[in-house]
């Protein structure tokens, strides 16, 4: 391989290493399981004290658009 063609090929690879950087990310932020274990307990949680909070069944809950 040349020197020229190397040249350019690091420089590509480093472009593209750049450019990488600036495009938006896709990809949500890594959960770890002791986390993703810990919201599910407090979701139940909140579930189970929605349902004994509730007065009405018709009365609007204040998490809903009325």
């Amino acid at each position: 391989m040349n020197r020229r063609k190397k040249l350019n090929q690091i420089l590509r690879a480093n472009a593209k290493k750049a450019s990488a950087k600036l495009a938006p990310k896709n990809k949500d932020t890594y959960v770890s399981k002791a986390d993703r274990l810990k919201l599910a307990a407090k979701a139940s949680a909140e579930a189970g004290s929605d349902s004994t909070t509730e007065s009405a069944p018709g009365a609007a809950s204040p998490s809903e658009p009325v």
